[in-house]
């Protein structure tokens, strides 16, 4: 079926069923599948993705030109666009997936009952995974390659701005798996940009075990509401950086500018500056200095915008916006409590970070701030699973059940009881 011609909503409906029946056979093979077998996958399609360079190349340039046509924003663009150096990151990502450990048949624990019952705690596959994603093309090989290795078949729906750098990368997946001989239904790509694909694959809850939705706040929504599967949610990174009056000037620059200016478009950008009253005076004029010499536009509070009339008066919706781009909230606040309850009331529960030489300040903040990932001294923009030493993310988990944080292979696993007995009954 043409991903590019308009198709009947009953269509699309037995399109989604047929390519999750097929997960769901390809699923019981992965979940028996060596640990061989899917490292050989991984580096195969690794492989492909460097003997394809051009051809991915050549693709996400057609899905540049029809983003910049659509006037899509240049931090959206960014997002988007893939070069030589991105696609060799997409290789080794895949080789870094590869060599992490098997999480699946790891024995977490095992103990033996006073009747001799032997019982031991194992991690098992999902099943069939289906994840959503919008605008970055990558997204394909990280969660294709992670539900591979955590022995998960996947469903991957790219948003239409993607939908030909996904496809030329599902190319090269679909390669290795060919190679090491296992099922190419392993990881499924939807060939259409119809929204009603996103409706179908929501209902499967027959076929499909978690959801993984990726992307801005309104797929989230959607999903959250429209789904009979559970969702695996990836939130909005309002990030923070609250620089406290213990912090040294010069580690504070480094980092708050890293953390905002390095890559404005992903969800670990810090969205908003916090900065300690006390060190208002010696370190804010510098902070501001950095960021707007580096293109950033700053919106503030009344403290900020008297020590420096560059700073556009912050509105109330400031603080809770995820701007993905060149913009930056900023605000004086009265110490770590202060930065503390700001960030419980407008924070996304994703990455926060505090910049201080004050152990107990640091200590304080890292016990008290509710999110995925907590930093002291380092910019946010690390909160992702390949800097973690995961290789890979499918995302960053904002909810609470199950994982919480960078999801790599690992968290893609649920567990087994397995129970070993001698003949014994209940009396």
């Amino acid at each position: 079926m043409s991903a590019l011609k308009p198709t009947s909503g009953t269509d699309i409906d037995r399109m989604v069923r047929r390519l999750a029946e097929e997960a769901k056979a390809a699923a019981a093979v992965l979940a028996l599948a060596s640990t061989a077998a899917k490292n050989k996958a991984l580096t195969e399609a690794a492989a492909a993705v460097r003997r394809r360079s051009a051809e991915i190349l050549g693709a996400n340039r057609r899905d540049l030109e029809a983003a910049e046509a659509k006037g899509l924003s240049a931090a959206f663009r960014d997002r988007l666009a893939l070069d030589g150096k991105r696609v060799e990151a997409i290789a080794r990502g895949l080789e870094e997936v590869a060599a992490q450990p098997d999480p699946i048949g790891t024995e977490l624990a095992r103990w033996t009952r006073p009747n001799g019952l032997d019982i031991a705690r194992i991690r098992v596959p999902l099943g069939v995974i289906g994840i959503i994603f919008e605008s970055r093309p990558n997204v394909t090989a990280d969660a294709g390659g992670l539900c591979l290795k955590s022995g998960n078949a996947a469903i991957l729906r790219g948003g239409s701005e993607s939908l030909h750098s996904a496809r030329a990368i599902h190319a090269a997946l679909a390669d290795g798996l060919r190679v090491a001989g296992l099922p190419a239904e392993s990881i499924q790509l939807i060939p259409t940009t119809d929204r009603a694909a996103v409706g179908a694959l929501l209902k499967l809850d027959d076929l499909l075990d978690v959801i993984v939705p990726r992307g801005g706040r309104a797929l989230i929504e959607r999903v959250a509401a429209e789904s009979r599967i559970p969702v695996l949610k990836h939130l909005d990174g309002i990030c923070h950086t609250y620089v406290d009056g213990a912090a040294d000037l010069d580690m504070a620059r480094k980092i708050v500018l890293n953390a905002k200016m390095r890559r404005t478009g992903i969800c670990g950008a810090t969205e908003t500056l916090l900065v300690d009253r006390r060190a208002a005076k010696t370190h804010l004029n510098a902070l501001i200095d950095d960021l707007i010499a580096a293109g950033c536009e700053l919106r503030g509070d009344a403290e900020t915008r008297a020590l420096d009339p560059r700073v556009k008066e912050a509105r109330p919706e400031d603080w809770d916006t995820e701007y993905l781009d060149a913009i930056l909230a900023v605000r004086v606040v009265d110490g770590v409590e202060e930065a503390i309850d700001h960030i419980a009331r407008h924070g996304s529960k994703h990455t926060e970070a505090i910049v201080t030489e004050d152990s107990a300040a640091a200590e304080r903040f890292l016990s008290a701030v509710d999110a995925g990932i907590v930093m002291v001294n380092a910019s946010t923009q690390f909160a992702d699973g390949g800097e973690f030493g995961m290789g890979a993310e499918i995302g960053i988990s904002t909810g609470k059940l199950h994982a919480r944080g960078p999801v790599g292979a690992e968290q893609l696993t649920s567990i087994k009881y397995v129970v070993r007995g001698t003949g014994q009954v209940r009396p």
